[in-house]
C-alpha cells in the first residue's frame, strides 16, 4: 500500500462508519475521503469532502462517484426501516447501486460490511445480506471484501434493544463463547474494511468475525 488512494465511505453516521471515518483520516495512504451523508457531519479534515445527498434520489450523475476504492458501511433494522421492502432497499439495494455507479467512475476495489451468517439459505435478515454480497461481487471489481462481524459492541443513535441485550450477555459469556461469536468493535471492523479496499489484492475475500 504504497500509493495514496482517494476512498468514497458511504455509511459515514454508524457506529461502524464513524470508525471507518476516523481511522482514515490517521493512515497516510489515503489522500481523500469523500463522505456523502443525508446530514451534514460535525467532523471536519482538510482531506474530508462531505457532501448532502439524498440516498432515495440517486442517478449516477453525482460528482462525488470518481474514487479508487469504497467502502460501504450502510446498515439498519427492520424495526428502524418500518418493513422488510425498505429494509432490504438500504442494506441490499443501495450497496450494490453504490458500487456500480463508483466501479463506472473507475473505482476498483470496494469493502462491504455485511453479517455473520449472511446466507441465502438464512432467515430474511441474512438472505438479504447475502444478497448484497452476492450483488456486490457480480458486479466484478478487481477487489471485493466482505467483512462479516458478529454482534457489534457501540453505541447506537438509534435504539437496538434486541442487539442490546446481546452484547450483554456476550461480554458476560465471553470466556465460553467461540470466538466467531464474541462480539466486536466498530474499531475491528473499520480495520479489516480498509485493510481489504487499499490492499486491492485481486478477487473476492471474506473476512469473518474470528478474524477482526
Amino acid at each position: 500500500m504504497t500509493s495514496r488512494h482517494s476512498l468514497l465511505l458511504v455509511g459515514a453516521t454508524g457506529a461502524v462508519g464513524t470508525a471507518v471515518l476516523e481511522q482514515a483520516l490517521e493512515w497516510r495512504e489515503i489522500r481523500s475521503i469523500v463522505a456523502p451523508t443525508r446530514r451534514p457531519l460535525s467532523r471536519r479534515a482538510a482531506k474530508l469532502d462531505n457532501p448532502v445527498f439524498d440516498p432515495t434520489a440517486l442517478t449516477g450523475d453525482e460528482d462525488f462517484w470518481t474514487c479508487d476504492a469504497v467502502i460501504c458501511t450502510l446498515g439498519t433494522t427492520i424495526r428502524a426501516a418500518g418493513s422488510q421492502a425498505e429494509f432490504a432497499r438500504i442494506d441490499r439495494d443501495l450497496p450494490i447501486l453504490i458500487g456500480r455507479f463508483a466501479k463506472a467512475a473507475g473505482a476498483s476495489r470496494y469493502a462491504l460490511n455485511s453479517s455473520l451468517g449472511a446466507s441465502p439459505t438464512g432467515n430474511f435478515y441474512l438472505r438479504t445480506k447475502a444478497e448484497a454480497e452476492q450483488g456486490v461481487i457480480d458486479l466484478g471489481f478487481a477487489s471485493t471484501t466482505i467483512v462479516r462481524p458478529s454482534l457489534i459492541d457501540a453505541e447506537r443513535e438509534q435504539s437496538r434493544p434486541a442487539e442490546h441485550l446481546g452484547v450483554l450477555f456476550a461480554r458476560v459469556l465471553k470466556p465460553v463463547i467461540p470466538k466467531k461469536y464474541r462480539v466486536v468493535t466498530p474499531q475491528q471492523i473499520a480495520a479489516a474494511l480498509l485493510r481489504g479496499a487499499l490492499a486491492g489484492e485481486p478477487g473476492v475475500h471474506v473476512v469473518e468475525s474470528d478474524a477482526l
